[in-house]
């Protein structure tokens, strides 16, 4: 897409409908002399609704309303328009849909990328803007041929009937005429030609050899770089500062103060990034200055020693527990988490008179188009924001504070001049918005059957929405982000009593939704304690859950993956397994990982998953997001950790935040169970049960439970 596309289109509204929720509008270009009248060759447009325009040369053009950040919804949600509207597949273009009313989700009400949603959320919108089109394109074509609707049908982007045939651009302009129908019917599932099939991505090309525009790619010949200098300590603030040396160096343009920091302006980065490094600021670290992470694990078992909020409850934990004689106690502990995107944070602005335009790559466009038209003074719609391909997001371009997009508009505003942030990897690494650091605390008691009769836990880490304008998520005292997958386990349902406490303290520490979210934790919780109790028990750990699980689902995954991995076949020998069943954002994984250990060092040679995600739209796309969410998961199991001295982030790049290599990375096979039932998402459920099969694994191998994150090099010795 081109930096000025939404700058040349321009249309003219001339009628509208609302039908079944569906917005159905139809537009003609503004270039066209009156109402009504027909435009030039080339330029008639059919847009049926706000989520497909047809051209005359039979190309489709779909507009996407979640963002494209290697998910793979540049292309599942095509499939849906596709396969109502009966098109070619190889005549469809894709675009990013700019802030607007019909592109906000349909359960959250805001314009939002993320909690693994895009698909299940847009089923039935999708298909039905398809199908509205072709409704529309076969009533058009039967008045050219002057034949019944019944007559016609559609293939591959014509209307045909008998020998007669038309294609949807030929059609277009009368389609464009014809008022929208009340109601449409969509296709049956046995009747679907593209949805179910594995399907090629249309992004693929572009990413493959260059042509894919992310946000770092954008460049105008009179646009400046900048980049700012951040507080050391989260909550500090400048004092005072000397600009005399970063203006000096050959290339800066400006130094300008800001809210966030101070921001050095240069022709290109190089330039900005050396000023930036000869400025003298002197920082106010404020109350951040003596936060560290052992203090604040020190902390957080005291809290988990006192009552929390109730965030779940049935029976009574106390009194069961007193009356079991075989307890198991265990403390967890998981560290702050980066998202480490391969795109580091950036985003260009330009301001203009009243206007603003902004290029940049975010989960959130209407937010951030609300966030910069609330610091410039302006209207949101005097705010244009061009989305660009996003090089990662896992939630880190989804900030409720919109804090990059700010801190863009903030410089842009202070300085007068068009600018392109750039963060660079440290900046990002050493930039706040993490996975909160969480303790868990578990007593089970077990019952004379081998099953927990008592289940008591303590959950202590910072709520991501408190704060925010998220809060609102926050009920009777509880954000669900920290406790799900647990207040939900399918395990509760065997479980006759049980007590779940949450502690979210404060710190100055900024924090932010991580793919999965509170699952990250909770599952890695609840599956190595399943295990730990299946040894107790003496049970095999397939034939324990068997036991313990109710829900047909979870079943339906940890059966499908025993028998793809060869649960009752032996390894060979040195090799060790470990499983691990969650179900997170409405899809069912269940995950067998296969390791050995060598002179301490581990290898995952295999891993089996298994995932239920209702209907895989394309099935591709569902094992792509499940081989990416595990070696997503693998990397905070070996590596993945942010940790505080002085109130300060001590790691600041790749060398000491590692990332799992290719040469890392285990065989994975991924095999998708179609229940039919609920649709889930498929872009976080396949990073929770990693960690925990893993680290079950690492049990079979050393006897030895792994109960913090990342892995220690003494997790790797037999007992």
């Amino acid at each position: 897409m081109s930096h000025s596309t939404y700058s040349r289109r321009r249309f003219l509204q001339t009628s509208g409908t609302l039908t079944g929720g569906l917005l159905v509008s139809f537009f003609i270009p503004a270039s066209a002399k009156r109402l009504g009248e027909k435009a030039a060759a080339g330029d008639v447009l059919f847009a049926p609704n706000a989520y497909l325009n047809i051209m005359p040369d039979n190309s489709i053009k779909i507009m996407l309303s979640h963002v494209e950040m290697g998910q793979g919804v540049w292309t599942t949600l095509p499939m849906l328009i596709a396969e109502e509207l009966d098109c070619d597949w190889d005549k469809i273009t894709v675009e990013h849909a700019p802030p607007g009313e019909p592109y906000k989700h349909t359960s959250y009400g805001i314009q939002i990328t993320g909690g693994s949603t895009s698909t299940w959320s847009e089923f039935d919108r999708y298909r039905n803007a398809g199908a509205t089109a072709r409704t529309l394109l076969v009533q058009a074509a039967a008045q050219k041929f002057n034949v019944p609707v019944t007559a016609c049908h559609t293939e591959k982007g014509f209307v045909i009937a008998g020998d007669k045939r038309a294609s949807y651009g030929e059609l277009a302009e009368a389609a464009g005429k014809l008022p929208a129908p009340a109601s449409v019917q969509l296709k049956d599932k046995k009747d679907w030609q593209y949805l179910g099939k594995p399907m090629r991505r249309l992004d693929a090309k572009a990413k493959s050899n260059g042509d894919a525009k992310f946000g770092l790619d954008v460049y105008f010949p009179e646009m400046l770089v900048a980049v700012v200098a951040h507080s050391p300590v989260f909550g500090g603030t400048v004092k005072t500062f000397d600009a005399t040396a970063a203006k000096a160096i050959k290339g800066v343009r400006d130094v300008v103060k800001i809210p966030t920091g101070v921001a050095v302006i240069a022709d290109h980065f190089w330039a900005a990034k050396k000023g930036r490094d000869a400025l003298k600021i002197d920082w106010d670290p404020g109350a951040g200055s003596t936060f560290s992470t052992i203090t604040q694990f020190q902390e957080y078992r005291k809290l988990a020693g006192t009552k929390g909020t109730p965030a779940a409850k049935a029976g009574q934990a106390e009194e069961a527990m007193s009356k079991t004689t075989k307890k198991i106690q265990a403390e967890y502990v998981f560290p702050y988490l980066a998202h480490a995107t391969m795109e580091p944070l950036n985003c260009t602005v330009k301001i203009t008179g009243n206007t603003c335009e902004i290029w940049t790559g975010t989960q959130m466009p209407g937010i951030d188009q609300a966030a910069a038209a609330k610091i410039l003074g302006f209207k949101p719609e005097q705010v244009t924001l061009h989305i660009q391909f996003l090089g990662g997001g896992f939630g880190r371009r989804a900030t409720p504070t919109s804090d990059f997009v700010s801190e863009a508009v903030q410089v842009a505003k202070a300085s007068g001049k068009f600018i392109k942030l750039v963060w660079s990897r440290e900046d990002d690494m050493r930039g706040g918005y993490y996975r909160p650091a969480f303790l868990h605390q578990v007593t089970v008691g077990v019952g004379t059957d081998g099953l927990p009769a008592a289940w008591q836990h303590q959950i202590v880490g910072q709520s991501i929405v408190a704060g925010t304008s998220f809060e609102g998520m926050i009920k009777n005292g509880i954000d669900a982000t920290s406790v799900e997958g647990v207040t939900d386990s399918p395990y509760l349902e065997s479980i006759p009593n049980y007590a779940i406490d949450l502690h979210s303290p404060k710190t100055s520490v900024t924090v932010l939704w991580w793919r999965s979210v509170g699952h990250t934790h909770t599952a890695f919780v609840m599956e190595t304690m399943i295990d730990e109790l299946a040894t107790a028990a003496g049970k095999d750990p397939v034939a324990y859950r068997r036991i313990m699980m109710k829900s047909k689902r979870h079943l339906g995954v940890l059966e499908l993956v025993a028998e793809k991995s060869g649960w009752n076949n032996p390894l060979p020998a040195g090799q060790f397994r470990g499983i691990a069943v969650h179900e997170s954002f409405g899809s069912f994984v269940a995950q067998v990982a296969e390791i050995s250990i060598d002179k301490g060092q581990l290898k995952v040679h295999r891993v089996v998953c298994a995932v239920d995600c209702g209907t895989a739209i394309n099935p591709e796309g569902v094992r792509a997001q499940m081989e990416s969410g595990i070696i997503f998961g693998l990397t905070a199991v070996l590596y993945g950790e942010i940790t505080f001295e002085n109130g300060k982030v001590k790691q600041r790049n790749f060398h000491d935040y590692k990332i799992l290599r290719m040469n890392e990375a285990p065989l994975i096979e991924v095999h998708i169970l179609e229940s039919g039932e609920k649709m889930g998402g498929a872009g976080e459920p396949g990073t929770p049960p990693i960690a925990p099969a893993v680290v079950n694994a690492i049990f079979a191998a050393t006897g030895k439970r792994v109960r913090k994150l990342p892995l220690q090099l003494s997790d790797l010795k037999s007992i």
